[in-house]
């Protein structure tokens, strides 16, 4: 969310800025300083009148003591009549401050000046790539051919106890998912980021904090009768330890990484995109989280980047990192990098993490601030995350990418030492 004071005093630039998402900030600025406007006028009315009740009532004592009831009566009144548009003008401001809030909370992130323009995901700057070539189409099969050939995941037997999207691992194939888990959170943990277990559901609050509420695609899970939120990320719940919070400049880098199952609707897709592993209704994901200072930040993304880049390395999978075109950036991000794994068996790039800077904007809603040493004024920190990684597509490109020539699957050295088999045939 944007301050206040930045949407006044950088309108203009703003709107321009915005450009770049596709966003026409224009007609809703306006209604934002107009509101802004309102509730000044408000508070200073309402400020006024509880400056005179305050004086009002000094006088009062001071007339009672001198004997002068009519006029201490008089005065009693008008204290009366202040009380009754006190009451009045804090409503009005109650519903100015709630039409501000609903106005501002509907203007997304401003995007780092480096990001290219673009409408959707063929608009976005490829970074660089590697292992080039590693895997071959050439006599690759889909992965769903491969789990159904070796029992590794049975789609079928999911859809039967909950639905489309939500697969049962068997075997080798849950022995993988395990191994994946663990591989990752190893190397969080190697890079200086704590473990953490957080809840998977949380409240509106935390929602409204990391910027997924108000959901306006329908993606997150409700359990209406309690009013919480299955997460769709451990971004959620694991940014939002810092809510209410104020740390001091000292505290950063504050790093903290987190496995948890993921909940998506996916409402609208459809077709041979959603096949398989491609796109889920549940699945796991370890998260990568930084609250940082600001003028770190874009080094800390770098870094992020850097960890990430390295996982896929060791997996040995071929693999690319696009800038994201303003069209194809979330709400919230002023600046996301994605990675994709080439999936052999399909001849197709799959998304398999993003990782983002979003300044200030998530602190802002989050009310997370942070003190320079000596200093009593507070600061909003900036805050970053990133899939570290998500499993689904990953399992997928290796079960694509490493089939051998006897149709058997050789495992990444690397997760070896965890599934404690080194193929599946």
């Amino acid at each position: 969310m944007l301050t206040i004071q930045y949407i006044r005093e950088n309108t203009k630039e703003m709107i321009e800025a915005l450009k770049v998402k596709n966003f026409d900030a224009q007609e809703i600025s306006i209604k934002i300083i107009e509101a802004d406007d309102k509730r000044r006028a408000v508070q200073k009315e309402l400020d006024d009148i509880s400056a005179a009740a305050n004086n009002l009532a000094k006088e009062i004592g001071a007339l009672i003591k001198s004997g002068k009831t009519e006029q201490a009566n008089a005065a009693k009144q008008q204290t009366n009549e202040y009380k009754e548009k006190s009451k009045e003008l804090s409503k009005l401001l109650d519903d100015v401050n709630n039409e501000l809030h609903t106005l501002i909370v509907q203007i997304p992130n401003i995007p780092h000046a480096s990001v290219p323009k673009g409408h959707s995901a063929a608009d976005n700057l490829i970074v660089r790539k590697g292992n080039e070539g590693k895997f071959s189409k050439e006599g690759k099969v889909p992965h769903w051919e491969v789990t159904e050939k070796y029992d590794l995941i049975d789609f079928e037997l999911g859809n039967k106890l909950t639905g489309a999207g939500f697969p049962v691992y068997k075997g080798k194939g849950a022995k993988l998912q395990r191994a994946l888990i663990s591989f990752f959170l190893d190397e969080a943990e190697a890079a200086g980021y704590l473990e953490v277990q957080p809840p998977i559901v949380v409240n509106e609050a935390s929602g409204f904090g990391t910027g997924q509420l108000p959901d306006k695609e329908g993606q997150m899970y409700h359990v209406g009768i309690d009013n919480l939120y299955l997460i769709p990320t451990a971004e959620v719940p694991v940014t939002n330890i810092y809510r209410d919070v104020i740390l001091k400049a000292e505290d950063f880098p504050i790093k903290n990484t987190a496995y948890t199952p993921c909940f998506r609707r996916e409402a609208g897709s459809y077709g041979k995109d959603v096949r398989g592993l491609n796109r889920l209704h549940q699945f796991d994901k370890v998260e990568i989280v930084q609250i940082e200072h600001p003028e770190k930040s874009y080094e800390t993304l770098e870094k992020m980047v850097a960890h990430v880049e390295s996982l896929v390395q060791k997996l040995g999978l071929e693999y690319r990192i696009v800038k994201l075109c303003g069209g194809d950036m979330s709400f919230t991000s002023a600046l996301t990098y994605d990675f994709e794994v080439y999936a052999a068996g399909q001849d197709k790039w799959l998304e398999v993490s993003s990782v983002s800077n979003f300044e200030a904007y998530q602190a802002n809603r989050l009310k997370l601030r942070y003190k320079e040493k000596g200093e009593k004024k507070t600061v909003l920190a900036h805050t970053l995350n990133g899939s570290a990684l998500a499993l689904p597509r990953i399992v997928a490109s290796i079960l694509e990418g490493y089939q051998m020539p006897d149709g058997s699957i050789k495992i990444p050295d690397v997760l070896v030492p965890y599934t404690k088999f080194d193929s599946i045939s």
